[in-house]
């Protein structure tokens, strides 16, 4: 039977011998960043630019871009919450290896987990990279050069630049979705975190560590699909409750 009691998670974090925390856009609300599929959100307001539109069309790179310099001043004074500080402070402790994150604001990363340690199923935002060579490019230089005269970018190797994240229609990143699995699988706590679940492949994470024998935790405003094999479940706000559950103010 599910359990809903807040202090329980204090209980099963405090027994647990490797967590594994699963991240979604609901940690980042919290610190000012909009998410995409609630009401409201950012894809109820304008469509989605598929990955092969942003390789054959100049006008979707063109578009692509101007959407995500557009977000730079929100990116920019976004910074990390109680969420993320709670998230970070477990992961300092040693209690877990690692953090899988569906976000791609990098606030994790700023909250003091070691880059090595966030497995990005969706890439990262916050700097961009050439599609061909992989050479890596500053945000802020690109967005210089687009201003000033509308230049899309685009590498010396003639390669087109792309933020460094996942777009619909493009393929998901082997390597972390390895890495994603193995920690999954060795985690005897998995706590899903601001996450609908209804994003495939990376929602299954979840349900494989309940299958592999993990206590499963689902903290979310929000009812999710899993929230039925849970054995906790927390529709309550995200900073406030990890914050008592882990001691971080």
């Amino acid at each position: 039977m599910t359990e809903h009691d807040p202090a329980r998670l204090r209980e099963l974090i405090d027994a647990a011998t490797r967590i594994v925390v699963f991240t979604g856009a609901g940690i980042s609300t919290e610190s000012g960043i909009p998410d995409f599929r609630s009401p409201g959100g950012i894809w109820t307001k304008q469509t989605p630019i598929d990955f092969s539109d942003f390789m054959r069309s100049d006008a979707a790179r063109r578009e692509s871009w101007r959407r995500r310099f557009e977000m730079e001043p929100i990116l920019r004074a976004a910074t990390p919450n109680r969420g993320h500080r709670a998230v970070a402070e477990l992961v300092r402790r040693g209690m877990s290896a690692a953090v899988i994150t569906q976000n791609i604001d990098g606030l994790h990363q700023d909250s003091g987990v070691p880059d090595a340690q966030v497995i990005e199923l969706h890439g990262n935002t916050t700097y961009a990279h050439c599609l061909a060579c992989s050479q890596r490019y500053e945000i802020e230089d690109l967005r210089v050069d687009f201003e000033r005269d509308r230049i899309v970018p685009h590498c010396a190797c003639g390669g087109w630049v792309k933020t460094a994240t996942v777009s619909f229609g493009q393929s998901m990143p082997i390597d972390a979705m390895q890495r994603a699995e193995r920690e999954t699988l060795m985690a005897d706590l998995f706590i899903a975190i601001g996450s609908s679940l209804v994003v495939w492949p990376a929602a299954g994470f979840p349900e494989l560590a309940k299958r592999n024998g993990a206590r499963l935790v689902i903290l979310n405003l929000q009812e999710t699909g899993l929230d039925d094999i849970a054995d906790l479940v927390l529709h309550r706000p995200i900073g406030e409750t990890l914050g008592e559950a882990v001691g971080v103010d």
